[in-house]
């Protein structure tokens, strides 16, 4: 890869600057590339951002910038996309920063503090190389920056036209998956979370694979579209919202229940119930119960060291299944009536049984 050091002012970086939903992200005459398509949206927060202006202002030395020269001559950014938006969009006025106790926007400074600001000399490497040795610099040099989420690295590795198009549904500021999913998911599209969490749905958790065998597509209509079931199936089988349906394994659940017979009113009627419990501690693992009946997804409320001994004094250290006598570390606490047939964990309800039939009756 041959590299070359040069330095390029403020005042040419943001001359042509657009920030466009379809085209992008451009500067430097429309020469470079600000956000090509595996690179993340702008996430930086307010601080972050000030401290890019009030380095220049102060005319301290700003971070490397790293952009590839393409076969046209233009370039692309491979580091110092949050930094180059940061410049851009406090010279166009979008923001302002604390100068001397008041809020100043880029015109509101002085015409010397403006040309202080215009005149800065960035330091920029051009990097020409093979797209693989770019997109290989490009994981090493954001190790040390704002960490990459993994999914951020996989658009990097797998960037093409089905990056771009699956971006667009799941991987902007109030972008189309947002609009309808954002009650039932967490994360924040920015950061790729939308878009890792729907392919892990829709291809049992394998990431790479799904991206490397539709990396060349010309569009992410499929996805999307799966995307757009998954809720409607959602909203239909579970109408009423609560918090805790934001970290549910939608995607998971409408793979294998989606052809099934479910009766909403019946459904809700036993999640408000499991809700009411306070046996049941993990209340997310309530909607994934009610559609397999397994009771390891809700957690139910372990017997306290108190009640345990209470109950080993109470069977004076005697297995009430095998009629031997353990030491209370040997034994395991039990439902005498079951949970789901209404025992609650309380200690007129504890018994403790032996290791080997505790386990027999749990089915290990």
């Amino acid at each position: 890869m041959k590299i070359e050091l040069q330095k390029i002012r403020v005042r040419d970086l943001v001359e042509g600057y657009e920030d466009n939903d379809e085209l992008g992200v451009r500067a430097y005459e429309g020469k470079l590339d600000v956000r090509p398509p595996y690179q993340r949206e702008f996430v930086y927060k307010d601080h972050q951002r000030d401290a890019v202006i009030e380095t220049l202002r102060r005319d301290f030395p700003l971070n490397l910038m790293y952009w590839a020269v393409r076969e046209d001559g233009t370039f692309e950014v491979i580091d110092g996309q949050q930094r180059t938006i940061s410049i851009c969009q406090y010279v166009e006025g979008d923001f302002s920063i604390p100068v001397n106790g008041h809020q100043l926007s880029f015109h509101n400074l002085q015409s010397d503090q403006q040309d202080q600001i215009m005149d800065y000399e960035l330091m920029v490497y051009l990097c020409e190389g093979k797209d693989s040795e770019k997109l290989e610099w490009f994981r090493t040099i954001n190790i040390a920056g704002e960490e990459l989420t993994d999914q951020e690295l996989r658009n990097a590795v797998y960037h093409g036209p089905w990056v771009s198009a699956a971006k667009k549904y799941f991987s902007k500021n109030g972008c189309p998956a947002y609009a309808i999913g954002s009650a039932y998911l967490t994360g924040t599209p920015i950061r790729q979370d939308y878009l890792e969490t729907i392919i892990k749905w829709v291809n049992d958790g394998d990431v790479d694979g799904y991206m490397a065998a539709h990396q060349h597509d010309s569009n992410a209509n499929p996805l999307w579209l799966y995307f757009q079931n998954v809720m409607a199936w959602v909203k239909a089988t579970f109408p009423k919202w609560r918090r805790e349906m934001r970290s549910v394994p939608w995607g998971l659940l409408y793979n294998e229940y989606k052809d099934a017979s479910l009766d909403p009113v019946k459904l809700e009627a036993e999640v408000a119930a499991l809700m009411a419990d306070e046996d049941v501690t993990k209340k997310r693992g309530i909607y994934i119960y009610v559609l397999n009946g397994e009771e390891r997804n809700l957690s139910i409320r372990a017997f306290t060291d108190n009640q345990k001994r209470e109950a080993y004094e109470r069977q004076k250290g005697v297995c009430p299944v095998c009629t031997k006598h353990f030491e209370l570390a040997e034994m395991e606490a039990d439902h005498i009536t079951p949970w789901h047939a209404g025992g609650k964990t309380e200690a007129s309800n504890c018994q403790l049984l032996c290791r080997d039939d505790n386990r027999r009756k749990g089915g290990i």
